[in-house]
């Protein structure tokens, strides 16, 4: 009769699973400034505050999308950015509480006038909701699984299933977009199994921390394992 495992085993014992989403899931900020937006729209109807909230909403796609095409590898991009930022923000307020000191500029600041009315903004709610739910059930056909003693990697529409052998599995992070990393903890995760010539990237792995500090503390116990065995025997 074998004697129960320990937690910490039982813990390391549990499948971890590995989804590599798209970068749409970015998104995030502007899909809940669209429904913000739309909710004050309807609130305060299409010509109060429209002017402001239509300016807070550009300013957080704006943002979000210069996030989703380039990436900021360190935090010292990360910084030039914002001081890129606050410049621009610091010149356009000043134009704006100081006419007379950039007049060319304030007169360029007061022609922009973007307005919008709910239905533009819930709309932008929609798409985004529909790729969202389109993006749920695509990463159901498509997802990694780690096991103590294989890994599996599930794709298809019917559910087809390569294995690889998970002993002396090397797994490596990386963080290339500090934006990226802030707003879901997420990165690239590099698997590269034993007796496998190439190794399998999966790009925006979300809870990246925690998904390495899970594999690696099963690898570890795995090891432990091994040892023990052949120490037994």
């Amino acid at each position: 009769m074998t004697a129960p495992l320990p937690s910490s085993q039982k813990d390391s014992a549990k499948p971890i699973i590995l989804v590599s989403y798209p970068k749409i899931v970015i998104l995030y900020p502007t899909y809940l400034m669209a429904i913000l937006a739309g909710v004050l729209t309807l609130i305060f109807g299409e010509e109060k505050y429209s002017h402001g909230i239509g300016i807070a909403f550009l300013a957080v796609m704006g943002v979000n999308l210069v996030v989703l095409a380039f990436d900021f590898p360190r935090t010292t991009s990360l910084n030039l950015f914002f001081v890129f930022l606050v410049i621009v923000m610091g010149t356009v307020l000043t134009s704006v509480y100081v006419p007379t000191l950039l007049p060319a500029l304030t007169k360029i600041v007061n022609s922009i006038n973007p307005r919008a009315n709910a239905t533009f903004y819930f709309g932008i709610v929609t798409i985004l909701s529909l790729l969202y739910v389109a993006m749920m059930i695509n990463i159901r056909f498509d997802y990694w699984e780690v096991r103590p003693n294989e890994l599996l990697h599930h794709h298809g529409f019917l559910s087809n299933l390569e294995r690889y052998s998970a002993p002396n599995l090397r797994i490596s992070k990386e963080i290339d977009d500090v934006f990226e990393y802030m707003l879901l903890r997420s990165g690239r995760l590099i698997i590269h199994p034993s007796n496998e010539p190439r190794a399998f990237v999966l790009e925006t792995v979300l809870g990246i921390d925690k998904k390495e500090t899970a594999i690696t503390k099963m690898l570890g116990a795995l090891q432990v394992q091994v040892r023990d065995s052949k120490s037994d025997s």
